[in-house]
């Protein structure tokens, strides 16, 4: 028996019904938001899956898609929720929607980008209809400029019952990292936005893994601790590693090699939870997250330029952070201002 997916993570499940709930009961004047992020293998996607197959009442609309990592085009979320549904009943313009919807009999001409963001916003308030709805956006982080300006729009667009889930890896992995920062920043700036940071797995979740998988007979504190260093308790790799010994005793999991590409890199210490900034500090933060270089941010702020680098010096220390990347998407998961003040 493989691992439950849902094994440490009953609360960010729960979290999920309580927003759904939001939704489903009616009366909310825009979309509920909950945004969930972390490294790959994390079980985002599985967390997100089980949520949905389990929201009661169903959602009467689903509408879930991805990037296409390896050919990246506008509106690639929107095009994978088109694909092979049947668009001939929606009041939209024919050529509007081929270019959507990435159809190769698409015109060359394209709308300016204004008018077809609001034609995109427009295509999933009809598919939408009455709902209530669930978007589900997968790998944020891969996602072209068009898209994240859609998923923002929509986060916050009246009168649309549906609840929208947007799952990421970290900014850091992202093909355009600032814009990755600042699509992160605009979602957890919604009022009652619900977020979520998917962490690896503590030994007693391994242990309680380890102990469904062998029918019950739970792993000796030993045996848990060492599985959890060889797969730095990431739910993807530990259940690879269990695929890769099935059949064996729970010892052979620690004896036996990783594969190569279960090989997993030195972890980094992590960022402290919670760090003492001060108000200029928390201001020059706001920058980061908004994209700005230090010239720009000593303009907005009345500062110099040498003043910045020292703060901004200052904000990977405090935050345990090895880039400016970083310290924004400490921000954004700390619910720091996202742009500076004044």
């Amino acid at each position: 028996m493989m691992p439950v997916s849902m094994v440490g993570r009953a609360g960010e499940h729960a979290e999920l019904d309580r927003a759904w709930s939001t939704v489903a009961e009616g009366g909310r004047p825009s979309p509920a938001v909950t945004v969930i992020t972390g490294a790959a293998g994390v079980g985002k996607s599985l967390l997100v899956g089980a949520a949905v197959e389990s929201f009661t009442p169903r959602p009467a609309v689903v509408l879930s898609g991805a990037a296409r990592v390896h050919a990246p085009a506008p509106y690639d979320w929107l095009a994978a929720v088109l694909s092979g549904r049947d668009t001939s009943g929606l009041d939209l313009p024919a050529d509007a929607l081929a270019w959507l919807a990435q159809q190769p009999t698409a015109p060359r001409e394209r709308y300016a980008p204004g008018t077809l963001l609001r034609l995109a916003v427009r295509t999933v308030r009809l598919l939408v209809g009455a709902g209530p709805a669930v978007l589900v956006v997968e790998d944020l982080h891969a996602l072209d400029p068009a898209s994240l300006n859609l998923v923002a729009e929509l986060a916050t667009a009246p009168e649309l019952p549906a609840l929208l889930v947007v799952a990421s890896r970290p900014p850091a992995d992202a093909v355009a990292p600032d814009l990755a920062v600042r699509a992160l920043a605009r979602l957890c700036g919604v009022r009652g936005t619900v977020r979520q940071h998917l962490g690896p797995l503590g030994v007693p979740e391994v242990a309680q893994v380890l102990t469904q998988v062998y029918d019950g007979r739970r792993p000796t504190d030993r045996v848990a601790t060492a599985v959890w260093q060889r797969t730095g308790g990431n739910p993807y790799v530990l259940t690879e590693l269990l695929a890769a010994h099935s059949g064996r005793d729970p010892e052979a999991l620690v004896r036996q090699p990783l594969p190569e590409y279960l090989r997993l890199p030195a972890p980094r210490p992590a960022a402290p939870p919670d760090a003492e900034l001060t108000g200029r500090e928390e201001e020059v933060l706001g920058c980061l997250v908004a994209g700005m270089s230090n010239k720009q941010a000593a303009r907005a702020l009345g500062i110099s330029v040498r003043t910045v680098t020292v703060h901004v010096s200052n904000l990977l220390r405090k935050t345990g952070s090895a880039s400016r990347t970083e310290a924004a998407l400490w921000a954004v998961q700390h619910r720091l201002p996202a742009r500076p003040l004044g």
